[in-house]
């Protein structure tokens, strides 16, 4: 007969047999995926992408400037260089330009120059200082120019005021790197100027003693009109009349006069000699401006009232009283200077200076050019005179200056 168990001893072998069997059971099955394995995989990549979608989206923005950042860095070294060879190839700024333009002393033709003056101004955006001194003394000269050196210009076209003087004041400019070029007038050679832009002044009253002496037929007696001696163009054109006068024997100069600064002298000087020769003067030459206009008005009043000695006359420079007396016959001609040019071109050829360019060597002289004015070109001669203009402006860099 079987004992009878206990009640709390039943309850415990039931107990350990329930756990018995479970441990058994375990044992023998494979274990299967954790239910959770598998999402948990699977939602890695949605972690790191949610993780990662807030630097995506920051990430162009960090790129951009990552990239401006390797860009300003790539141009930076090409916009050093750039700067770097600018200077070397671009010319000084308008404002770095000392350029002066400067005259013995008031003067009508100073005032045709001072046209082409204004003209490069405008053309080229450089202020020139420009300047006219009080009279055709080389001291005063001196005063002034030194003056303006003094304050930093560097580029000068100057009228010289004596051609021998000049020199000295030229040679004190120069050693102190100061570049010169004499407009209108040369001074005496040797000089430290660059160049003289200019009429060959002697050639062209040369050229107008001819035309007068031919008008003339070939002889008679001639007034020579001057007007001031210490001018040194004065001095070449009244060795150009007397070597043209000396090769005809049938003519002669009766009469010299000199000294006139004003149109209002001229005439009076001119009326007086008229006067005293008019019983056997032939002809009369004007080499200047003020002498030309001063004869124009003269033979003009004569003929007015009633002269009728037929008296040749040519004179220089194109002054509208001029003009008209060679429209009317009062006057044979007259030579057409390039006063535009005189000033227009002698600051180019400073500017090119500034800019680097040397003088070409053994070149000194730019001739201006000039024309012979009768009444059949009246129309016609301004063209062919800016048509020298540009010609020269055209070869200012080949012939007569280079790098």
């Amino acid at each position: 007969m079987y004992r009878k168990l206990s009640k709390p001893l039943l309850l415990l072998v039931i107990l350990m047999m329930v756990l018995a069997a479970a441990l058994s059971a375990c044992s023998s099955e494979e274990p299967a995926p954790p239910p959770e394995s598998k999402p948990a995989e699977s939602e890695a990549p949605a972690e790191s992408k949610e993780a990662a979608q807030p630097a995506e989206s920051e990430a162009p923005a960090e790129k951009e400037a990552a990239e401006a950042e390797e860009k300003t860095a790539e141009e930076a070294p090409t916009q050093e260089a750039a700067e770097s060879e600018a200077p070397a190839e671009a010319a000084p700024a308008q404002s770095e330009y000392k350029l002066v333009w400067y005259a013995s002393a008031p003067h009508p033709y100073f005032e045709e120059v001072l046209k082409g003056v204004e003209a490069f101004e405008q053309e080229y955006g450089i202020p020139v200082e420009k300047q006219i001194g009080p009279d055709w003394e080389q001291s005063s000269q001196n005063e002034r120019v030194e003056a303006l050196a003094a304050q930093g210009f560097t580029h000068f076209s100057i009228y010289p005021s004596d051609a021998s003087g000049a020199n000295g004041l030229y040679e004190e400019l120069t050693q102190n790197g100061i570049k010169v070029v004499n407009f209108g007038a040369s001074t005496m050679q040797p000089t430290t100027a660059s160049f003289v832009v200019a009429t060959d002044v002697k050639a062209a009253a040369m050229q107008a003693t001819e035309a007068l002496i031919q008008s003339m037929g070939g002889k008679g007696k001639i007034i020579n009109v001057l007007e001031v001696l210490e001018d040194s163009n004065t001095v070449l054109r009244k060795e150009g009349v007397e070597e043209v006068v000396a090769k005809y024997p049938d003519v002669e100069i009766i009469q010299e006069i000199s000294g006139m600064t004003s149109v209002e002298e001229a005439v009076e000087k001119i009326g007086n000699a008229l006067s005293a020769n008019i019983n056997e003067v032939d002809g009369i030459i004007a080499t200047g401006f003020t002498t030309s206009v001063g004869i124009a008005q003269v033979l003009s009043e004569y003929y007015d009232t009633g002269g009728d000695r037929e008296i040749h006359a040519v004179g220089i420079d194109t002054d509208p009283t001029v003009m008209k007396a060679i429209e009317d016959g009062v006057m044979d001609g007259t030579i057409a200077q390039n006063p535009y040019g005189h000033g227009y071109l002698s600051l180019l050829a400073l500017k090119y200076m500034a800019d680097g360019y040397e003088p070409v060597e053994g070149v000194y002289h730019i001739d201006s050019g000039a024309a012979f004015v009768t009444k059949d070109n009246l129309d016609t001669y301004a063209d062919d005179i800016m048509a020298v203009t540009e010609q020269i402006k055209s070869e200012l860099t080949t012939k007569y200056l280079e790098k």
